[in-house]
């Protein structure tokens, strides 16, 4: 049976970046970028004015006071239209251009207009102004020719701001997955319907569904398929349409259990069936050979298929949508109580994460079993204990997998 390594290993050597696509700017955040980009600009493009006030000849406020000749007033989309000299001040704006000759700017609220003609401003400021005082010169943010963003770079909105500064309306991108979700099983009725007896509402697709979107995928729900073979065939091939196609149920060695040799007949190509790990150890990998579909099986207890989507379909997913990414990010928590662990498989215990700051604190959640899904409503990742019995006191070391 694969450890939990080893599985993910076989996952990342099977998943390939999608084809990147053309996308506008306006639809592209939190996608990744396909291409470099290169600003075709000097930003600030001139040397500019950091807010409102007087553009001044540092050498004219020496002592930090003085008055002086207001010769120009510059808006911002204006530009200077004279000089400054020796006593010269210009009225500037925030963003505006600053006149040949300034090289600094004193706050309009240091100032005080007074008349004549030209007018004049008294400056009094609490200093010497230094040259370079509230300026921005032109290149220093970027230069023209300039890598600003890196392929595999995930767009936020500053990034979007960013292209739009550097020309660029239409980007490369890998686009987001498009994955099907399929819940297997006779016993099972849609979340709207009161169970009868011998049945259970299917949470596991509404929630496969919930995970894979914020994985930033866009999803297709199959609904529910009975334990028969003609049906899941149809409904399997509809699902191998998608990038990913994640099957909950029907995975283990019961009677009832097809999946396997349906996909087997779809044309799917088995990675590994069975990973070293609780809950999830079920697990069903494949890939169809011709259309690159990812097809994961996940078991049927709801908190075994949430798990397995953590550690294994969410990372097929980012790797899909053009993330490097070649595991789970796992993070060092200290526990926050003692914890008897037991098995012969690694466990994944739900648990509440609190972060002060400094440390990360693991607190293990009162938890039935791959059957618990209430336990993952108070949960904020999962711990990992590795196979065996041992004690863990509290403040132990150990390591979770954050579901955020």
């Amino acid at each position: 049976m694969l450890t939990v390594e080893e599985a993910l290993a076989l996952v990342v050597q099977h998943t390939c970046p999608l084809a990147p696509q053309v996308c506008a700017l306006a639809r592209c955040l939190g996608l990744r970028l396909a291409e470099t980009i290169v600003s075709d600009v000097d930003s600030p493009p001139y040397d500019k004015s950091l807010m409102d006030g007087y553009a001044v000849r540092s050498a004219d406020l020496a002592t930090g006071s003085a008055e002086l000749r207001v010769v120009d007033e510059v808006t911002a989309g204006d530009v200077p239209h004279r000089a400054l000299m020796p006593g010269d001040a210009a009225r500037i704006m925030t963003g505006a251009p600053l006149p040949e000759g300034a090289d600094a700017v004193v706050m309009i609220e240091e100032s005080e207009l007074l008349g004549g003609d030209p007018p004049r401003v008294r400056l009094t400021c609490p200093g010497p102004v230094r040259p370079e005082q509230n300026i921005l010169r032109t290149g220093v943010c970027m230069r023209r020719g300039e890598e600003v963003l890196s392929p595999g770079h995930l767009l936020r909105p500053g990034d979007v701001g960013l292209l739009a500064e550097v020309g660029r309306d239409r980007v490369q991108v890998y686009p987001r997955p498009h994955v099907a979700v399929l819940s297997t099983g006779n016993e099972l009725v849609p979340a709207g319907t009161k169970p009868g007896p011998g049945q259970i509402r299917n949470s596991n697709g509404p929630m496969l569904l919930a995970m894979a979107a914020s994985a930033g995928a866009e999803t297709r729900d199959l609904g529910i398929a009975r334990d028969d073979p003609e049906e899941l065939y149809r409904r399997i091939s509809q699902g191998l349409e998608s990038d990913a196609l994640v099957l909950s149920g029907g995975v283990s060695a019961g009677k009832m259990d097809l999946i396997p040799q349906t996909l087997e007949r779809c044309g799917v190509q088995a990675i590994f069936h069975k990973v070293l790990l609780r809950p999830g150890k079920p697990l069903w990998f494949g890939v169809h050979p011709e259309r690159g579909t990812l097809v994961f099986g996940l078991p049927g207890n709801p908190v075994s298929s949430f798990v397995c989507f953590h550690l294994f379909v969410r990372l097929a997913l980012l790797r899909l949508a053009g993330s490097e990414a070649t595991a789970p990010p796992l993070r060092r928590a200290r526990l926050a109580q003692a914890f008897q662990q037991k098995g012969d498989r690694p466990t994944w215990h739900p648990a509440a994460l609190s972060d002060d700051g400094e440390t990360l604190t693991a607190q293990p959640v009162r938890w039935q079993g791959s059957a618990d899904l209430r336990a993952l409503a108070t949960a904020q990742g999962l711990i990992y204990f590795p196979a065996g019995t041992r004690a863990y006191e509290a403040g132990e070391e150990v390591q979770v997998l954050p579901f955020a």
